[in-house]
């Protein structure tokens, strides 16, 4: 397909994932299902001062969704600008957004507005977080990693032992 078409059936999971947790795992694995592809797009993000390098966090994205059902049907890719930009490059016509919760709505539905206006050609759907995954953000996991706390309910082995080493400790 020509840079800048894009094909409904081809959908755009973004994110920091920093790190990848069990609940994106969760979307990703549910929305490879609905797509004919599924993109995973890993932004640069400097903003929210990632632990995670962008390199670590697309190596760690590869591993975990190649254990994933619909694997070959998912692409990891990095991109370091809009969103929209990002979508369109890689020919998506649909963002995927998991909600955990109204707070979350919120915030998902002013981003979906402000892309409906720079591309109306791009549609956006919302996947609800399943009910286990409602209350997991990466943010709150590296917290509870600084604090000494078990990740090991949030994150895969793999994830965790990085994410540790990143901390300067080792996984128990």
């Amino acid at each position: 397909m020509p840079e800048g078409q894009t094909d409904p059936r081809v959908g755009f999971y973004p994110g920091t994932f920093d790190p990848v947790t069990f609940g994106h795992l969760d979307i990703i694995d549910r929305a490879s299902a609905l797509f004919d592809r599924l993109l995973v797009g890993v932004a640069v993000n400097e903003g929210k001062h990632p632990l995670l390098t962008l390199e670590e966090r697309l190596e760690m994205m590869r591993q975990e969704v190649s254990k994933l059902p619909h694997a070959n049907r998912i692409e990891v890719l990095g991109f370091d600008t809009l969103l929209v930009d990002a979508v369109r490059k890689a020919g998506a016509g649909t963002v995927v957004r998991g909600l955990r919760s109204g707070g979350d709505f919120d915030f998902e539905s002013q981003l979906s507005g402000a892309l409906r206006r720079l591309a109306p050609e791009i549609e956006t759907v919302f996947l609800l977080s399943s009910e286990g995954h409602r209350t997991t953000a990466s943010r709150i996991v590296k917290e509870i990693a600084r604090l000494n706390g078990d990740i090991s309910s949030f994150v895969s082995e793999d994830v965790a032992s990085l994410v540790l080493s990143k901390l300067g400790r080792r996984a128990t």
